[in-house]
């Protein structure tokens, strides 16, 4: 049996080596060059590839083992008026995934124009987690620990932050779209590649991970492939790759979507890695939000309606002005455009490991005079949280907190 290794020490080896603190903001290095990554790719058709309402097309990625490489990407936008200017979403799937047609149109018809790139070297025929590969493809995807002591070009995820730069810089050179109104979302590890790109694209103007964030080396779902891999390949991994390395660049505003229960993004991690960001954050952290790509992660209402309020002219979200605990009474203030209908107290009484634990949730009062939301406290809790519905079902939630150190 193999000894497990200390996972914030090896978190704190990473963070060392790259940063010299934890959560430091600008890391001495960027491996990425942001200039060349700034220039829109060139673009190739791509036949025997079509789908209803969107084209298929490979554009050029970064040489891999010294060799040029091609990435598959759909690509959409509405139907419109000529000159009509469209903003843009860019569409980073999770492990398993591939370009997805469907996530595209789902954009499409919001109004936006809309890339999903795949991030694996791969092109979308086969079945899930097994997917064709593309003579000229990058390296594969999810984490890449195998090769965390090549040299950084040669691993994945520098590979597929360069994919998403380059499908960002794609999307923004055409004439139909608006390049100052662009965001970027992606699921699972496609979270996790938001995460990263956040810190290093500032073009960005918001940017939302579903369920991903940093801090692997802590409680992620990887502890053990990161015990296997040794402390020094292991910190190497972490200093190179973890977001947070990168999410104290980020400025554009963010909107982090997950579940209480969440397999491989912990609520520990998501946030110390929300706390990271310089710009303006939003929560919503549903109890056992379903972890996938289709309804469960592409689909939260949430998303469209902070996409809407930052890239056209829709209300936005309500905003967590400020929240606290007196005794047994917990609160928050809010302000908001529209109604906040409801309220909930969501909170667990378990200890331990986070995505074992039962939460529940209880009715909170909403003042709406004074955008302040109360509940109260049951006995035993050892971390609670708010979440405040508005009129259009969206949830947003402060920040949890646990009722005593020792509580985990």
């Amino acid at each position: 049996m193999k000894k497990a290794l200390n996972p914030s020490w090896l978190l704190a080896l990473a963070l060392l080596i790259v940063c010299g603190t934890a959560g430091a903001a600008d890391p001495p290095v960027m491996p990425w060059n942001l200039d060349a990554l700034s220039q829109a790719p060139k673009e190739y058709p791509a036949p025997g590839f079509e789908e209803k309402g969107v084209r298929a097309l490979f554009y050029d990625g970064l040489p891999f083992n010294g060799k040029p490489t091609r990435v598959f990407a759909w690509y959409g936008a509405p139907e419109g008026a000529p000159g009509t200017k469209y903003p843009a979403m860019v569409l980073i799937h999770g492990g398993g995934g591939t370009a997805f047609a469907e996530w595209v149109r789902l954009w499409t018809g919001r109004g936006y124009a809309a890339i999903a790139m795949d991030t694996c070297g791969c092109v979308p025929k086969g079945k899930y987690s097994d997917w064709e590969r593309h003579p000229d493809g990058g390296p594969a995807g999810w984490g890449d620990f195998e090769h965390a002591a090549a040299a950084p070009e040669e691993q994945w995820s520098y590979h597929a932050v360069a994919d998403v730069v380059l499908a960002h810089s794609l999307i923004r050179s055409y004439p139909e779209v608006d390049a100052g109104r662009i965001g970027v979302t992606g699921i699972s590890w496609g979270g996790y590649l938001t995460c990263i790109t956040a810190g290093v694209d500032p073009r960005f103007q918001l940017a939302v991970p579903v369920y991903g964030c940093g801090f692997l080396g802590e409680d992620s779902a990887w502890l053990d492939a990161f015990a296997g891999m040794g402390p020094e390949k292991a910190g190497r991994w972490l200093g190179l790759w973890d977001p947070s390395v990168y999410l104290g660049r980020a400025r554009m505003p963010l909107l982090w979507v997950t579940g209480t229960n969440d397999f491989a993004y912990p609520m520990g991690s998501l946030q110390k890695s929300y706390r990271l960001p310089q710009g303006p954050r939003t929560l919503c952290v549903r109890i056992r939000m379903p972890h996938g790509h289709g309804g469960a992660g592409e689909n939260p209402e949430e998303i469209r309606v902070f996409a809407e309020s930052l890239l056209n002219t829709g209300k936005p979200l309500p905003k967590i002005t400020g929240q606290g605990r007196e005794g047994n009474t917990v609160w928050a203030t809010y302000t908001s455009a529209v109604a906040v209908q409801r309220a909930e107290l969501t909170y667990t009484k378990a200890a331990g490991k986070w995505q074992d634990r039962l939460w529940e949730s209880i009715p909170a009062t909403v003042d709406t005079g004074a955008g302040r939301v109360t509940a109260t406290l049951p006995e035993g809790a050892t971390v609670y949280y708010l979440n405040l519905f508005d009129d259009r079902d969206c949830a947003v939630s402060t920040e949890h907190e646990e009722t005593a150190p020792d509580s985990r």
